[in-house]
């Protein structure tokens, strides 16, 4: 609320409409959708959460599986958004071919995500954050064929 929102706000010149952010702490979707908020209360707050109990999403919290965190607000929640493992894993790998950016899998989850909304808009500004790197992933075989 204090840094998050002002930030995403100021960069795009108020023109946000959509904030999309995985759900871990839930600390970083709870305040910046506030913040988001407190600018427009028309912007649309998407949480982004692995789609299953049982998936390879580090650093994402499946809530309805999980002890939810006493921070959250449910209320702030306009949409979920459930990300897949395997298409999270595969647009990791594609950010970090086709972009140069080394993500890990819970940022790709929030990009995934971000690109379903946005493939539904005509209009808007759809805004993420990218919570992790990719660098701790790069030890591990299975991700990097």
């Amino acid at each position: 609320m204090r840094t998050t929102a002002p930030e995403i706000w100021r960069d795009t010149q108020g023109r946000v409409t959509h904030w999309v952010a995985g759900l871990g702490t839930t600390g970083t979707f709870v305040g910046t959708s506030r913040g988001l908020r407190a600018h427009n209360p028309a912007i649309r707050c998407v949480a982004v959460q692995p789609d299953s109990p049982f998936h390879g999403l580090e650093g994402l919290t499946h809530l309805e599986s999980a002890i939810v965190p006493a921070i959250w607000d449910g209320s702030l929640v306009d949409e979920h958004v459930g990300a897949p493992t395997e298409e999270a894993i595969t647009l990791m790998r594609r950010l970090a071919a086709e972009e140069g950016l080394l993500v890990g899998v819970s940022a790709a989850a929030a990009a995934w995500a971000a690109l379903r909304v946005a493939s539904r808009l005509t209009e808007g500004v759809v805004v993420t954050l990218f919570p992790d790197s990719g660098e701790r992933y790069l030890s591990e075989s299975h991700l990097w064929p």
